[in-house]
């Protein structure tokens, strides 16, 4: 019975993660809708899948109310508290009190979730369990492409670019750097069936590319690079400063020249200098935050359409964006120059101790953490994936921060000297 039990939870953790991913759900709801097409249908079935969701993860975390407890002590992560606390109490400024209540409820139990993830599964069993969500991912999405093309093809360019069980070809390139990064941790640690993870890793990169999304390739190459980076951090002193100087240099070379030729460069790839009107659009939300820079328009206070204050969005813009394409400024919007203030203070507290801890262990297990925020970081940048509600990103995020305190906090702990 007990395994049962156990196994049950498995599931659970496993639904709830597919469901967090964005996949399956709401493109079969919108009958396989493209992004520029206006499509109204029936979302409750997903409000009652999430609101089960809110409702077993509470009661696990009651039945484990201890040991949440003392993950939360050990963790003392004020900083991540905080910000989810403001995007709270930002209902009292809020230009949209209704949609800012309704996004704190959804972004607390999602971040209920991290916390349930990070208290029950080592980071082991974590990559674990994201390896099977994952895996159905990508058998999904060749389902869907190959067999259901109505859902699986992104029906707004030229059919040739896929989608998956996503709604749009970004998300599907988006989820599939984070698989490819799961899946190449777990293949080059294990010895066992590592060719099953190599596979997987291989149809990871071929929907990725199948998708067409260059800044998840980008960005995918980077993680790649930046995996080996990690682990020279582990090396002895004398060999390890000089190649990260020899890295940086290499680096700092590779900025400048795209720095100044990346016209030419966006071009060379097939991708739009504006990347896609985005640089279009961030001048026109940046003078939007500077008319209520310090604590912003509440969370989720801003994009309220033609009736709201995006409505000077639209107009300046020439189109209908819902979101500013960029997790910084969307914080801005939301929360201000304080909400990102206290996220890049948390981020740059648990990125440090990540390395910390990195530095110490021998497993490619233990760079998941620093892949997983550089990714965001780096993802950041073009997609509004920072303080999401109903988000894998988010969740995963709250889920790293507090197992990384968590363990630095009882490494610290055991490292004291015993006082008589």
């Amino acid at each position: 019975m007990k395994k049962l039990l156990i196994y049950a939870e498995y599931v659970f953790t496993v639904v709830a993660l597919l469901i967090y991913s964005g996949a399956i759900f709401t493109v079969v709801l919108s009958g396989g809708a493209g992004q520029s097409e206006s499509v109204e249908y029936d979302s409750s079935v997903i409000r009652v899948i999430l609101f089960l969701i809110y409702a077993v993860t509470f009661l696990l975390l009651v039945l484990r109310w201890k040991k949440i407890l003392y993950l939360l002590v050990v963790s003392k992560d004020l900083w991540l508290y905080s910000l989810i606390i403001l995007a709270v109490i930002s209902i009292t400024w809020s230009f949209e009190p209704s949609t800012t209540l309704k996004n704190s409820f959804t972004l607390i139990n999602s971040s209920l979730f991290g916390l349930y993830f990070a208290s029950r599964y080592s980071l082991k069993q974590q990559l674990y369990l994201l390896a099977w969500t994952f895996a159905i991912i990508i058998v999904l999405s060749f389902v869907f492409a190959i067999a259901l093309p109505k859902y699986g093809i992104q029906p707004d360019g030229d059919g040739s670019k896929w989608r998956g069980v996503f709604t749009h070809k970004n998300g599907l390139g988006a989820r599939m750097v984070i698989s490819s990064m799961i899946f190449f941790i777990l293949g080059y640690q294990n010895q066992k069936r590592n060719w099953l993870f190599w596979g997987a890793f291989c149809l990871s990169i071929l929907l990725l590319l199948l998708a067409g999304s260059t800044a998840s390739v980008l960005n995918l190459l980077i993680i790649i690079v930046a995996f080996f980076a990690f682990k020279v951090w582990r090396w002895p002193y004398k060999i390890m400063l000089p190649t990260l100087i020899i890295m940086a240099t290499i680096s700092q070379i590779l900025y400048f020249w795209l720095s100044n030729n990346a016209g030419v460069f966006l071009t060379s790839i097939g991708k739009d200098p504006t990347l896609t009107g985005r640089t279009d659009l961030w001048p026109l939300v940046i003078d939007m935050i500077w008319k209520h820079p310090w604590v912003g328009y509440g969370y989720g206070g801003f994009w309220q359409g033609w009736n709201g204050e995006s409505a000077y969005i639209w107009l300046n813009a020439g189109w209908t964006p819902n979101h500013p394409h960029n997790g910084y400024l969307a914080l801005c919007l939301d929360l201000g120059v304080l909400g990102l203030g206290l996220f890049f203070i948390g981020f740059a507290s648990s990125y440090l101790q990540g390395f910390a801890w990195m530095r110490g262990s021998k497993t490619a297990l233990d760079i998941w953490p620093l892949l997983f925020m550089t990714y965001m970081a780096l993802a950041s940048l073009t997609e509004s994936c920072l303080l999401e509600s109903n988000s894998l990103n988010w969740m995963l995020y709250v889920s790293i921060c507090l197992s990384v305190r968590m363990t630095y906090g009882r490494k610290i702990k055991s490292s004291k000297p015993v006082t008589a």
